[in-house]
């Protein structure tokens, strides 16, 4: 089925690469316009490399080569005057906004010294980055538009990113990804009068600078001094029930695909998990 978003906008949060460029693309494959932000810059406390202008410009390239548009700006979830400015210069493109995919998220973790900021990072770009990313849009969104939040499955489970190995950061992600779910529920129960929803997906292990990086392999491959993907990816696997190491990002773009269309237009405040059956394997970790 073609066109499945065809005439709708959306407004896309960390979307340079990983799981947002995925969004982007996808979306963009099945008609939308896309505006496209990222932070484009580090945040201290991140062990592994963020965005940079080069990643933007790839996804924009991938994104016209589909033949749709998009405006692409570098903004800090963090800061909701200049998410609201990039968002106001998208809507001077194309006059409207349909969709808010509220992706842009890290993961802190200790690498060393633990630092007192790396909970409160995390905070505020996994928790608060979304919420502002709603509250720019918000006043923009007709009836029937589509709020789709990130959330994630290891932010489900304990002993997962709250494992004080990984230090504050992580477990500022872990809470951040479980508030997420009441925020979803609550905000998809006040917007549902006016035909608007909110749903929120889980992914497991994705296919992402997020999980590819050393830090993680430590956490998963701890018996090791200085573990490799090779190392990490057997591990990897025995997170989920299906015997994969990870899914890939558009394994979650055609799920916010489906939440952005109209065929989930009645669908509102669910919880979505596309984890290979890593819940139902380890609900109460995967120390149990």
């Amino acid at each position: 089925m073609a066109g499945r978003v065809a005439g709708k906008v959306a407004f896309i949060t960390g979307a340079a690469r990983g799981q947002g460029r995925s969004h982007a693309v996808r979306l963009a494959e099945e008609g939308a316009d896309i505006i496209a932000v990222d932070i484009l810059e580090q945040i201290e406390s991140n062990p592994y490399p963020l965005s940079t202008p080069e990643d933007l410009a790839e996804t924009v390239r991938l994104v016209e080569k589909t033949g749709r548009r998009i405006v692409a700006l570098k903004a800090d979830v963090r800061d909701r005057v200049g998410l609201g400015k990039a968002l106001e210069e998208g809507l001077a493109a194309f006059g409207r906004v349909d969709v808010v995919v509220a992706n842009a998220g890290i993961l802190p973790m200790a690498m060393g010294d633990p630092q007192r900021l790396d909970f409160q990072d995390a905070v505020d770009v996994d928790l608060i980055g979304v919420m502002n990313a709603v509250a720019v849009a918000l006043p923009r969104l007709p009836q029937y538009g589509s709020i789709v939040i990130t959330g994630s499955t290891a932010g489900m489970m304990p002993n997962t990113v709250d494992n004080p190995a990984m230090g504050p950061g992580s477990a500022g992600y872990g809470w951040s990804k479980r508030v997420l779910i009441e925020y979803t529920e609550q905000l998809a129960l006040q917007l549902a009068p006016e035909f608007i929803r909110v749903n929120c997906i889980h992914p497991t292990n994705c296919n992402t600078h997020l999980l590819h990086n050393d830090g993680l392999y430590s956490v998963f491959r701890p018996d090791l001094e200085k573990p490799t993907r090779e190392d990490a990816e057997p591990a990897f696997t025995h997170f989920q029930a299906m015997p994969i190491p990870y899914i890939e990002p558009v394994d979650v773009s055609n799920a916010v695909l489906f939440f952005a269309s109209d065929e989930s237009r009645y669908a509102t405040g669910q919880q979505l998990r596309v984890d290979a059956g890593s819940l139902l394997k380890f609900p109460n970790g995967p120390t149990s």
